[in-house]
Parts: C-alpha cells; sequence; structure tokens
C-alpha cells in the first residue's frame, strides 16, 4: 500500500487486496441496475445470479485483484470486476480486451 487507508489515491499490493476483498465477499451485492449492466456486458443468461458469479470469479485460483483509489478491480478469465472498496457493491464487470 503506498499510501495511508482511505486515501483517494491509495494503492494496495495484489496480496493484501486479493484478501481484503475476499475478507468482505459476505458484504459483497449490487444494485439492480448493476446486475442488468453486468449480465448485458458479459452475456450473461437473464437468471444468473451476478452477485454469486462474481464471487466465484474473484475467489477462483489466478485471479488478480488490485485496489486503485476506492475500488477494488479483479482480473479473472477475461474479465474484469469493479467493486466499490467502501460499500461493497459490484459496480460492473468487463470482458477484457
Amino acid at each position: 500500500m503506498s499510501k495511508q487507508p482511505g486515501s483517494q489515491k491509495e494503492t494496495w499490493g495484489p496480496k493484501a487486496a486479493k484478501q481484503e476483498l475476499i475478507g468482505n465477499l459476505g458484504r459483497l451485492h449490487t444494485t439492480e441496475l448493476g446486475a442488468t449492466r453486468i449480465r448485458s456486458n458479459l452475456s450473461l443468461a437473464a437468471e444468473e445470479d451476478v452477485v454469486g458469479w462474481c464471487k466465484d470469479k474473484i475467489t477462483a485460483p489466478g485471479t488478480a485483484v488490485s485496489r486503485k483509489g476506492k475500488n477494488w478491480y479483479a482480473q479473472t478469465e477475461g474479465c474484469i470486476i469493479t467493486v466499490n472498496a467502501r460499500s461493497c457493491t459490484i459496480i460492473t464487470a468487463h470482458r477484457r480486451r
């Protein structure tokens, strides 16, 4: 971590960021609009549990997690999942290019 926690420009090392995100998996959630956006961006089925899907991807071996400012970024299997670090809200997910 390069700055004090709570700082706008803090960056966390990958190991610390992944441990912190996994420690907050129970709080992970998204909004109805967020779930719709994620399903659309990743071409998931309408009945897919977006939060469960994201939890599986975040905890998968090989997932790289970083924290920049107020968000965590989980990069795995062709997608990037963005999570607000304070509220544990899954903001969006996109396919990696």
